[in-house]
């Protein structure tokens, strides 16, 4: 075959091998940054950074007001000294309880969803965790918006389509090179 087709295919591995060993090494934090967080993620429940959903004692009650669960998770804030700014509520009907969750931290607050008792306060382990496996924790702390997720995001996904295409023609290559030569 011609030697100027291999020579180019030579060129093009060359290239192809700098750009994946400058393009991973930086990339190499995030990507390990994200396989972490996203064990983690999987695994949240078995190892415990969730709070366990506890169940109502309470049988054929009436369900509180999502109001009134919005009020007494307030207060529970205010008892610890934390900001009681809520941001969402998450109501379970099969184990009659309701989890009150905030904007400015991590807390979770669970009520029995009947008498509006507070049956837990406990940190949610994994919610920052999924806030640092998307990029997000920087907005969260600096910028209350989506830039830095949008941007982190972006970046480590095409970086990792880069990586993909370069580590493809890198085994490629040498194998079609190989051949050309026979």
């Amino acid at each position: 075959m011609s030697s100027s087709k291999i020579q180019h295919k030579v060129k093009a591995t060359r290239n192809y091998r700098y750009l994946h060993k400058w393009l991973g090494l930086p990339l190499l934090i995030f990507f390990f940054l994200i396989g972490i967080t996203s064990i983690l993620l999987a695994w949240k429940k078995k190892a415990e950074l969730l709070p366990p959903t506890l169940k109502t004692q309470v049988e054929n009650g009436t369900w509180i007001l999502p109001s009134e669960m919005t009020r007494i998770g307030e207060e529970e804030m205010k008892k610890l000294g934390r900001d009681e700014e809520v941001d969402r509520i998450d109501i379970r009907p099969d184990k009659g309880i309701a989890k009150v969750t905030f904007k400015t931290h991590f807390t979770e607050v669970q009520l029995d969803g009947f008498s509006g008792e507070v049956l837990s306060v406990k940190t949610r382990h994994s919610d920052w965790i999924e806030k640092v496996h998307d990029g997000s924790i920087l907005d969260y702390y600096f910028t209350n918006g989506e830039g830095s997720k949008l941007t982190y995001s972006t970046l480590t996904s095409l970086g990792l389509i880069l990586m993909g295409i370069s580590g493809f023609y890198l085994w490629y290559y040498p194998k079609l090179i190989r051949r050309l030569k026979k």
